[in-house]
């Protein structure tokens, strides 16, 4: 059960007014898939402490990578200088009540282009030196590279050409920080719909196999294969003959499960279209094959 003090939003509104989701019977990810696949992925993250300002608009004081251990906690990479780091190594215990919140972003400029939020409630504590820092910066390090990871739990070494040393702020102190967020509580708002989801339940979940190459793919898609995505509305049956020639057709979310596409309607109404994959892909290999098919049936 989640520990009173961590304000969670309602998850009963739509990540950005207008946002078309629709109520489709297609194969879908669960919502612990969903949101574990956007703590996983490089969407932009902020952390809330109740009772610590608000952290820099930009995102210079939030975490530059992030990732799950194998025991559900999600482990952050903060500058050692920032309000979450500070507050975490002057907390008691356990008592440092967190809130991570991501907004994730369509990599392709369209309308409404907030895809979803998650917001990850729980508490924060830094990484305790020794074996254990070295095992998550090296989790860190092997599914979200950042350059050197960044002098945790190593001397410093030499200046080089009058530069700090490697990994060291200008005090002479570490410049980043590892950070534990032990999950109490989650959810997520996006294109699926509005869903909690129970710590258990967000350890055991899986990220979506694409995810590390979905901007790179939906990008691709747009600027390469524009004609073809338009084509996939052959395959919208009785809205086809309308949809066909109206407005853009822009590739909005990819998954194992499927292709999302943004069509404009009769009334010049945003709506998405999902495209189920023959079967679920497990890598960008076995989605080739799949964007083949589709594209195949939609020309036939």
């Amino acid at each position: 059960m989640f520990r009173p003090g961590i304000p969670l939003p309602s998850t009963g509104k739509s990540p950005e007014e207008g946002q078309p989701r629709p109520k489709e019977d297609a194969l879908r990810p669960t919502a612990a898939e969903r949101v574990r696949t956007l703590v996983e992925s490089k969407a932009t993250a902020s952390l809330t402490i109740p009772g610590i300002e608000a952290l820099d608009e930009l995102g210079a004081d939030g975490p530059a990578a992030r990732t799950v251990a194998p025991d559900g906690d999600v482990v952050l990479l903060v500058p050692s200088g920032s309000p979450a780091a500070r507050a975490a190594a002057h907390a008691q215990d356990d008592e440092l009540t967190c809130v991570m919140e991501i907004t994730d972003v369509a990599p392709v400029a369209m309308p409404h282009r907030i895809r979803g939020r998650a917001w990850v409630a729980g508490w924060l504590t830094p990484v305790p030196f020794g074996e254990r820092t070295r095992a998550a910066a090296a989790l860190l390090a092997e599914r979200h590279p950042v350059g050197e990871l960044l002098g945790i739990d190593q001397a410093p070494r030499p200046r080089r050409s009058g530069r700090p040393a490697a990994g060291v702020g200008p005090a002479g102190r570490a410049a980043w920080a590892l950070l534990r967020l032990e999950v109490g509580e989650a959810c997520v708002d996006d294109l699926w719909g509005a869903d909690g989801v129970e710590p258990d339940d967000f350890t055991t979940a899986e990220p979506d196999p694409l995810i590390r190459h979905e901007a790179d793919l939906l990008q691709h898609l747009h600027a390469a294969h524009g004609d073809q995505v338009r084509g996939l509305c052959a395959l919208l049956g009785d809205r086809s003959d309308i949809v066909c020639t109206r407005g853009p057709a822009t590739p909005v979310a990819l998954d194992r499960f499927g292709l999302r596409v943004r069509f404009t309607d009769e009334a010049d109404r945003p709506f998405d279209a999902r495209f189920d994959f023959p079967e679920p892909v497990r890598n960008v290999t076995e989605l080739r094959y799949a964007m083949h098919a589709l594209f195949d049936a939609a020309a036939g």
